[in-house]
């Protein structure tokens, strides 16, 4: 496996995981909800900028007549939307924030709308992460086995089978 695969598996699921637990502010509290992420803006610029060279291809073949590139299409467009919602997401959040904004000197006056706006983007990127993971379930889960079966490989001595059972006889 690739040093960059097994980067982007495990940048992923830090920021899949993150992104979860960002989801419920309250439990963690609005401090921790803001800060969390605006981190998580910067592991999705990590995350495109690993995802680079995938990205220039299919914007040049995008709308080239050929086979194949149907999925890449979808996923294309997907990904735009979820970045332009994720912008509006951190506009919006910006807007309304108790803990970040003020540190920072600013403040806005408190609306309604903004935190309507803010859950009505955050909702719909929830979606289409859920597309997002499904677009990509078998380079996830084929790079997840490939990454942590060779891990136990390393930790479980060759004498050992996967089962544990001894194998010398």
């Amino acid at each position: 496996m690739s040093k960059t695969n097994r980067t982007k598996l495990l940048l992923d699921m830090i920021t899949f995981i993150a992104f979860l637990v960002a989801m419920d502010p309250r439990s963690l509290g609005i401090a921790v909800h803001e800060w969390l992420t605006i981190a998580l803006a910067g592991t999705v610029v990590v995350h495109l900028l690993l995802n680079w060279n995938w990205i220039v291809e299919v914007t040049m073949r995008l709308f080239a007549k050929g086979k194949g590139l149907n999925g890449a299409r979808v996923n294309y467009i997907l990904n735009w939307a979820m970045f332009f919602d994720g912008v509006l997401i951190m506009l919006s959040g910006l807007m309304i924030s108790q803990a970040v904004m003020p540190i920072l000197g600013l403040s806005f006056p408190e609306s309604f709308s903004w935190r309507s706006f803010h859950s009505l983007s955050t909702n719909l990127f929830m979606l289409g992460l859920g597309l997002h993971v499904a677009l990509h379930l078998n380079w996830i889960v084929s790079t997840a086995k490939r990454l942590f079966t060779r891990k136990i490989k390393q930790v479980i001595p060759a004498n050992i089978s996967m089962d544990g059972k001894d194998v010398r006889a």
